[in-house]
């Protein structure tokens, strides 16, 4: 055992409670069975296998309120890897999920076989002409995306609330469209062709040349059937006109019926029928949008009105006055935000029936933009507004800092009521939509329903549209809370379909949640032409079960996540995976999400567990602890301040000792380290290998480093000299930079070289103080948790250039 070995079970559950009931089983702890591992290994390569339980188990949850762990989890690297899944899947009569972000919020990209990941691999864009359209891989985040346009002043039209973390397969997939895209600029109407996977095996490029012909070719039965069920919709008028009137207002509910009614051949109706399908019907491995003009010129107002009805009542003016986005925001979510840096202190003193509408116009140029502010603010003149606390100013701003306030305040719905639930319980996002005009009657009714059924009751949406958004949390480990959820989502689909003839998805997809409703809102008739387009592509049902189309009454209620309470830090997770992008060690290990993933898999586990074995290495010794997480994430959470202090639960009270130790004399560990480096350019790099793999064994493998040969050589002994008179600013060589030099064979200058020269050279002089060996940022001992010698050089570095500073400034 290694002289400084951690804990290893410093971090297990020591209670004595019951395991949770939905915990991974101990008999799954060897990951993913035979033969099942072995084929897709065989078929695949085993890099493209992953088969561990701890990576079953992280995979097994994402943004929506379920958890299914899958058997396997494939990374396929491309169209080959995919067909030959399918293939593999219609051989043995296995099933097929797709997931990327994992940041859909009803179950799609979850699987309980063969899970996909079609993120990693699946990154990248090429913009077409002069920014007109683009050829996007279905990997690739809608943030990308769009930074990729705006050099042609060109953007996408579906902006999801997500978008840092979303990636394009999954908004075409669920048809997710955001603050702006209504039901214009959402995908259905945007993309102009995409390439997909039949799971037949089958690929189609719906915009080359040809397409129809290549798939009449391949698939005769399939277009056959097509045009078939084209025939019989336009044959019944009252089934097109209903078609018709259920996609004016904003509807991710079921497969995309209008396909046949806008498509006048089998590709043209693919193409329309893959949007919003979930990954039912097959695989989106390239789309091709028509992006739009990227409007920069921005004048946005939030504006307070005394009551909901006051507010709904200004909406229709608001957009036939051209409002790209009219945002709705409760009195409850208002009061709700303050919790939120940045929002203003005072809207916790708002009236209850308060109500602010977030208005926003882009336009191309001043003048547009000028008319269209004269437009608004006669409107506002008509309008009854309030200005209940001092914050409030109800007038159109051009500043950005106020304009990105505004939104901040927006999107602080999820944080402040999802961040502020109970811990341990389970976080719902769901959204629906009514026509416009009745949109205060909707959300007064909403409010009532959350009220009578004890949830929160709060409410926020996409006002110019008639879209509302609300939370549920509840405790999923409990079943008088789980019969609440669904008394509570049996008596809204009613009044959603019932009252208000509206649509029960409205940009999150059917999912999982609204499956077995999705005949409450379409009618028998409708439902049973989706239960046909299903058997007419995926005969064999491969392609995610249960998804879409479910004829189980009580499914949504199969498979609901508990959230067991875990370190503070992290209870507030609601693992939207909005902190995956920013994370160093992703594809490496874990993400920040999965690290909380994982630790609450460990408490379902009853103590000794192996299901989490591999902890230790996955999530703690492998996360870089940069804390870019935390910016990322909706309700602050620093994942890699609490792996940091993992690191220092397991360290013994000898290591801590040795780490202050290294810490108080840290200028003789540079020094030596430094000669160490300059003689091992002397041995053979065999033998360095030899002498620090022993060294690493015998003390710990993350305190020693491993030699490589393309280590460089050691820095020279003295700092370029420079001078405090006449310098503009200190600079301060990393110590990383004082022990080690440039690679074989360089020639020029070393880095502190370069950067006095620069720095002289554009007449901005340098000065390095005499004193910096022995000084450190305190990285090193901060990243492994190492308190005590964290404090040490800390504290010594803040001195140092405390005194520094003073002395160039006086």
């Amino acid at each position: 055992m290694p002289l400084l070995e951690p804990d290893p079970d410093a971090l297990r559950p020591t209670t004595t409670r019951a395991p949770s009931p939905d915990r991974v089983a101990s008999d799954r702890s060897q990951g993913t069975p035979q033969p099942l591992r072995g084929d897709l290994e065989a078929l695949l390569g085993p890099e493209k296998v992953l088969w561990k339980v701890s990576d079953l188990v992280r995979y097994a949850s994402d943004a929506s309120p379920y958890r299914f762990t899958p058997q396997v989890v494939v990374l396929a690297e491309d169209v080959d890897d995919i067909s030959a899944v399918f293939s593999y899947a219609h051989a043995k009569g296995r099933q097929v999920v797709f997931r990327a972000a994992g940041t859909s919020l009803n179950g799609q990209a979850q699987g309980e076989d063969i899970l996909v990941d079609v993120r990693r691999h699946w990154a990248g864009i090429e913009v077409l002409g002069d920014g007109e359209r683009a050829r996007i891989q279905p990997g690739t985040t809608v943030v990308r995306a769009n930074a990729a346009l705006a050099r042609h002043d060109r953007v996408l039209g579906p902006d999801p609330a997500s978008s840092i973390a979303c990636t394009v397969g999954g908004v075409v997939a669920n048809n997710a469209s955001g603050m702006t895209a209504g039901t214009t600029r959402n995908s259905y109407r945007t993309v102009r062709s995409l390439t997909l996977v039949l799971p037949s095996g089958t690929v189609v490029d719906t915009g080359a040349p040809g397409a129809d012909e290549k798939l009449a070719e391949a698939e005769p039965e399939l277009c056959a059937g097509l045009l078939a069920l084209k025939a019989e919709i336009e044959a019944d008028g009252a089934l097109a006109a209903r078609i018709r009137a259920k996609y004016e207002i904003k509807n991710t509910n079921g497969y995309r019926l209008d396909s046949f009614l806008d498509g006048s051949t089998p590709v043209e109706i693919l193409r329309g029928l893959m949007v919003g399908s979930e990954g039912t019907l097959g695989f989106i491995s390239e789309v091709v949008f028509d992006a739009l003009p990227l409007h920069r010129l921005t004048s946005t107002a939030l504006l307070f009105f005394p009551t909901l009805q006051a507010a709904a009542a200004a909406v229709p003016l608001f957009n036939e006055a051209g409002a790209l986005a009219v945002e709705l925001m409760d009195g409850n979510t208002l009061r709700a935000s303050v919790s939120v840096a940045g929002v203003p202190a005072d809207w916790a003193e708002l009236p209850k029936e308060a109500t602010a509408l977030l208005v926003e116009f882009r336009a191309p140029d001043e003048a547009a933009l000028t008319e269209y502010e004269r437009i608004a603010n006669e409107a506002i003149g008509g309008l009854e507004l309030t200005a209940p606390v001092p914050s409030v100013t109800n007038a159109f701003t051009r500043d950005p800092g106020v304009i990105n306030g505004y939104w901040k305040a927006r999107k602080a719905f999820v944080t402040a009521v999802g961040g502020s639930r109970p811990s341990g319980t389970t976080l719902i996002t769901e959204d629906f939509a009514v026509p416009p005009s009745r949109l205060a009657e909707a959300c007064e009714a909403l409010l009532e329903l959350q009220e009578r059924h004890g949830f929160d009751a709060a409410v926020a949406g996409h006002a110019a549209h008639g879209n509302l958004h609300f939370l549920l949390a509840f405790d999923a480990a409990e079943p008088s809370d789980v019969e609440r959820y669904a008394a509570f989502m049996d008596e809204f689909c009613a009044l959603t379909v019932e009252r208000f003839d509206g649509s029960l998805k409205a940009e999150h997809a059917t999912g999982r949640n609204i499956a077995p409703f999705l005949e409450l809102e379409w009618g028998p008739r409708a439902t049973e032409l989706m239960w046909r387009i299903k058997r007419l592509l995926d005969p064999r049902t491969i392609l995610a079960p249960r998804v879409l189309l479910d004829r189980d009454p009580k499914a949504h209620l199969r498979g609901l996540k508990t959230i067991p309470r875990v370190e503070e830090v992290a209870d507030p997770c609601i693992e939207c995976g909005f902190c995956e992008p920013t994370c160093p060690s992703g594809d490496l290990t874990t993400t920040p999400r999965q690290r909380i993933v994982l630790r609450r898999e460990m408490m379902r586990q009853s103590p000794g567990s192996p299901v989490t074995d591999r902890y230790k290495r996955q999530a703690v010794d492998t996360c870089a602890g940069d804390s870019t997480c935390k910016l990322a994430c909706p309700v602050g959470i620093d994942t890699g301040a609490m792996m940091k202090d993992f690191r220092h639960q397991r360290h013994s009270p000898r290591e801590e000792r040795t780490a202050a130790l290294a810490a108080k004399r840290f200028k003789v560990v540079e020094k030596s380290a430094r000669l160490a480096v300059g003689a091992a350019q002397q041995i053979s790099d065999r033998l360095l290998e030899s002498v620090t793999g022993a060294a690493r064994k015998a003390v710990r493998p993350d305190l020693m480093p491993e030699w490589l040969p393309e280590i460089p050589g050691a820095a020279a002994r003295r700092l370029p000299a420079t001078r405090r008179v006449g310098a503009v600013a200190v600079y301060y060589p990393a110590c990383v930079n004082r022990i080690f030099g440039e690679p074989a064979g360089y020639t020029g200058p070393s880095l502190p070289e370069a950067v006095v020269a620069v720095s002289e050279r554009a007449g901005k002089p340098v000065w390095i103080p005499g004193d910096v060996a022995g000084t450190c940022c305190a990285t090193i001992w901060h990243s492994k948790g190492y308190d005590e010698g964290n404090a040490v050089m800390a504290n010594r570095i803040v001195e140092a250039a405390w005194g520094w500073t003073c002395l160039l400034y006086t």
